[in-house]
């Protein structure tokens, strides 16, 4: 048997070929075998080692720090939150199948996210309003900077004609950005399956998390502070939401945030300037990073950012995390401490918002239209009933959509379709009327009429079909719109045969065709876009009011419907049926403060006031009014919320403080005492004598008190008259006087003073600011605040403290130390006093406090108020608007601890400011009858008092 099988395999080998086949088939067994040991008896095993091979690292979110007022009270500060997160980790054959997959798991994603009450976090450049329309959320080079981000370029000066594209990506609409991400081969290939809504939410999503392409396993938050329900949904679905987790989180929250929202701020997502200038210093920020965006949020973002930490782990394919190899614990933000008093920054601004609604509640008048004309017009101005009934729409307390839905009431159907009926007749009138041959000069329209012609013109220049070449002053077309004598039908026609309407942006014409042609393709243009327009929805809303097609009681009822006001059936079913007069109900609901200044955004519907510690320059209280609630802006923007406040008419995030400039007043007249005495062309104890009409100037303005005059005065009595033609003769001869008198003397000396105090200058308040503005022209008049002087309030805060302080000028801080998280002071701030104004001698000082003393004790608002003030009063003019009012202060007379300056614009009579500035040194002094306003409605207001400079 052996010798057999010895002879077979002798036959076998004696061939090459037979012994190549035999090695073959050996290494071909082996290979199996090693094969079936691997992927069968150890192929588990290796699954998860080549699983391990894929390492990440995950940064670990600092806790951002606390920020607190001057005595320990909570400003900002963290809650626990959960965050659902996505990540493109799918495996997909080809593009189209990722776009049909990732798409649909998004759209899941955002459904169910959505039942559970919880919302998508649609923090984006484009806003999409409830009636589908398309606008950016943001203006000027944050559009731009945006824009370069969708299409991929690192500067806004890379975008151009794009020839794939058709246009110039430097003029993108909303529509052709969003058609862009929605449909564009290269981008998120959205199917029009899906609605407008949720196409754009499944952009929003997919663009975020391109945003992060550079950054590998980064995961992209999708919502914020999310509920239970929700976590539990994405934890129990992980198969089929491939991507999709939910982290631990932290949301900043704000106490009392009206009332600190302009000085505080608030967060939010990083964006792509902000990324690319961080990442040159620190290689631990993402395009998710949470960021200060304004405020000291923005201003001590490195403070209280703190560092990151970093988790190094293995994940599965799916990005998912199976185990940690290292980890670096984050090192907490620092706390940062501010110089104000919540307390009276809070009481403050209820005290402002209650003063302005007086004022506003007792100027509203039942009528239908005021045009102000005449002496003293600026005081004597009232707010027709009308116009707060048009507020209701114009600043958006009623959702004009939600009238046309189904489930609207009757009365919101009622105003639904009178409006509809006004529209048609608009339309018709438009197109017959206003942009057809027969069409008349502007100036010949109606005012409806002037108004769809403005609106049309407007709305062309701001689509980009109307250039600006359009505006040329050398033109004649453009010289006699300007002066109202030529129809929108001819200024257009005009435009189209110089090439300055853009034709491709509504005409499907590659070529020229003609003129003729082109403008009735612009006339469909507008008359079916403009209809869209909230604007254009407005005006027709205007005079559908005012011509008594929609009733006052009706929009008042509305406001039950709408959740404006809290739910009164039988007060909403009175005003519908009539039985409650509109008008007496919203002098009712301003008296309680139901319906605010701020929400209906007429005049006056705003203020200001800055309270300082005189001695050592640091601000207590810096209050903007009305406010905004940061807390929907922080973190994850509520885009409905924020488009709100930009239509807002009382600018909620514009800081009233810091920002807004008026002319002075008669608060000015303090800066001329003070340029008088230091050039001697005055002394304490000199007089001038009132003439009532300053004569040696070609004006010949008078003083206010004419007829009358204020007799023979000195500087302390002027100051107490507030006398305008004592400090006009101050001004002629700070110029030079009699026979020498030069305009460019007078000016540069009362610049000279006026800088010294700091008006020339910004404050060094860390928030926005804008710097105020010295008069250049006209001494007589700008030394009683008038001219071109243009100054903030915070300003003449610094103003007024140097003055109390007898010369101590300060450059302002917000911030009074920053705290480490053990409790360790690490850096300490105070106001750096810049000068010492050393042109008065103590007894030039006297006279000025002591004028300002006497200011005081003539104003009745003071009567019996337990604590000795000086001030000044000062009221300024704004031609068709009611007068600004300003006034400024300090207190105790005697021994000065606080400063106040408080403007309250289009508030008619200083009166009003010194008013309730009493009220908030009232609060601070622990004042009874003052701490008793902040409990109620709307201060009562004296209509008849007299403007008295």
């Amino acid at each position: 048997m052996l010798d057999e099988i010895k002879e077979a395999f002798g036959r076998i080998f004696s061939s090459r070929k037979n012994i190549i086949y035999a090695v073959f088939f050996v290494f071909a067994m082996t290979l199996i075998a090693r094969l079936f040991f691997l992927q069968i008896i150890r192929g588990e095993s290796y699954k998860s080692n080549y699983n391990l091979k894929i390492e990440k690292t995950e940064p670990i979110n600092a806790r951002r720090g606390n920020i607190y007022d001057r005595k320990g009270r909570l400003l900002a500060y963290n809650d626990l939150a959960y965050t659902v997160t996505l990540m493109d980790t799918g495996s997909y054959k080809d593009s189209k199948e990722k776009a049909r997959r990732f798409n649909a798991e998004i759209a899941l994603l955002i459904k169910n996210i959505e039942n559970n009450g919880d919302e998508i976090d649609l923090d984006f450049g484009i806003i999409l309003d409830s009636d589908g329309k398309l606008s950016f959320r943001d203006s000027g080079s944050a559009v731009n900077r945006f824009r370069a981000d969708v299409y991929g370029k690192a500067r806004t000066t890379d975008l151009g004609f794009d020839k794939d594209l058709g246009y110039n990506t430097a003029d993108a609409t909303p529509q052709q950005i969003m058609d862009y991400l929605c449909n564009d081969k290269n981008k998120f290939r959205i199917s029009s399956k899906y609605s407008d809504d949720m196409r754009f939410k499944i952009a929003v999503i997919r663009y975020k998390i391109w945003l992060n392409r550079y950054q590998q396993y980064v995961a992209t938050p999708v919502a914020y502070n999310v509920s239970a329900k929700t976590v539990s949904y994405v934890k129990e679905n992980t198969d089929i939401l491939t991507g999709a987790d939910v982290r631990e989180d932290s949301v900043r929250k704000y106490n009392s945030p009206e009332a600190i929202a302009s000085i505080v701020g608030y967060t939010g997502t990083i964006s792509s300037d902000e990324y690319n200038k961080r990442k040159k210093k620190d290689k631990t920020v993402t395009m998710n990073d949470q960021v200060g965006k304004t405020g000291i949020e923005k201003v001590m973002d490195s403070v209280l950012s703190g560092k990151k930490g970093y988790r190094k782990i293995y994940a599965n394919a799916q990005g998912k995390p199976i185990s940690v190899t290292s980890e670096k614990k984050a090192t907490a933000g620092n706390d940062v401490y501010l110089s104000i008093d919540k307390d009276l920054q809070v009481k403050t601004y209820k005290l402002l918002e209650k003063e302005i609604a007086g004022i506003l509640g007792s100027k509203i008048a039942n009528i239908k239209e005021y045009k102000a004309s005449g002496k003293n017009a600026g005081s004597n101005v009232v707010v027709p009933v009308y116009n707060v009934y048009f507020s209701f729409i114009n600043n958006n307390l009623i959702d004009m959509d939600e009238l046309q839905e189904k489930s609207a009431t009757e009365v919101e159907h009622k105003v639904s379709n009178a409006f509809i009926a006004h529209e048609d007749k608009a339309v018709g009138y438009v197109k017959n009327d206003i942009l057809s041959s027969r069409a008349k000069a502007y100036g010949d329209l109606s005012e409806e009429g002037q108004d769809y012609s403005t609106f049309i013109i407007r709305y062309l220049r701001n689509s980009s079909i109307l250039s600006d070449k359009s505006k040329n002053q050398d033109d004649p077309y453009y010289r006699k719109w300007s002066n109202e004598k030529i129809s929108v039908y001819s200024y257009l026609k005009h435009c189209l045969s110089k090439g300055w309407i853009d034709y491709t942006k509504f005409s499907g014409e590659d070529q020229l065709v003609d003129s003729q042609e082109l403008y009735q393709e612009l006339v469909k243009y507008i008359l079916a876009t403009m209809v869209k327009d909230s604007d254009f929805k407005k005006i027709v809303y205007h005079y559908a009011i005012l011509n008594d097609e929609i009733s006052g009681s009706s929009l008042c009822a509305i406001l039950y419907d709408q959740g404006v006001l809290k739910k009164d059936q039988a007060k909403r079913d009175a005003l519908a049926n009539g039985s409650i007069s509109a008008f007496s109900f919203v002098k009712s609901k301003i008296g309680s403060l139901e319906l605010t200044p701020g929400m209906l955004g007429l005049e006056p519907s705003n203020g200001a006031s800055v309270i300082t510690d005189v001695r050592t320059g640091k601000i207590l209280a810096l209050v903007s009014y009305p406010g905004y609630d940061n807390n929907r802006l922080a973190n994850s923007v509520d885009n409905d919320y924020y488009a709100s406040l930009l239509a807002n008419t009382s600018n909620p995030l514009y800081n009233h403080a810091t920002q807004q400039r008026t002319a002075p007043g008669s608060t000015f007249k303090l800066v001329t005492s003070t340029a008088g005495l230091a050039e001697g062309v005055i002394t304490t104890t000199s007089t001038i004598e009132d003439k009532g009409v300053f004569e040696k100037v070609s004006n010949k303005p008078r003083c206010w008190i004419y007829p009358g005059n204020h007799g023979v005065i000195n500087v302390s009595e002027a100051i107490r008259d507030s006398c305008n033609y004592f400090f006009y003769e101050v001004g002629w001869r700070l110029a030079g006087g009699d026979n020498h008198y030069n305009d460019a003397r007078g000016i540069r000396r009362i610049r000279k003073y006026a800088s010294l105090y700091g008006l020339g200058d910004k404050t060094g308040v860390e928030i926005d600011e804008n710097k105020s503005h010295i008069a250049t022209q006209f001494p007589v008049m700008a030394a009683i605040g008038q001219s071109d002087h243009n100054y903030t309030v915070i300003a003449l805060s610094r103003y007024v403290t140097a003055v109390a302080s007898s010369g101590n000028v300060y450059d302002y801080t917000l911030l009074d130390h920053v705290e480490s998280p053990d409790g360790r002071i690490l850096k300490t701030y105070k106001p750096k006093k810049v000068r010492h104004i050393n042109v008065l001698n103590s007894s030039d000082w006297q006279a000025i406090h002591s004028g300002m003393k006497m200011v005081v004790e003539g104003l009745e608002t003071f009567d019996g108020f337990p604590v000795e003030v000086a001030g000044k009063t000062g009221t300024a003019q704004q031609s068709g608007h009611a007068n600004h009012a300003l006034f400024v202060a300090y207190a105790p007379y005697s021994s000065p601890r606080i400063s106040i300056a408080t403007r309250i614009p289009f508030g008619y009579t200083s009166h009003n400011a010194a008013d309730v500035s009493k009220n908030i040194l009232g609060v601070y002094f622990k004042v009874k009858s003052s701490e008793k306003l902040l409990k109620g409605g709307a201060n009562q207001v004296s209509t008849n008092g007299r403007v008295v400079d």
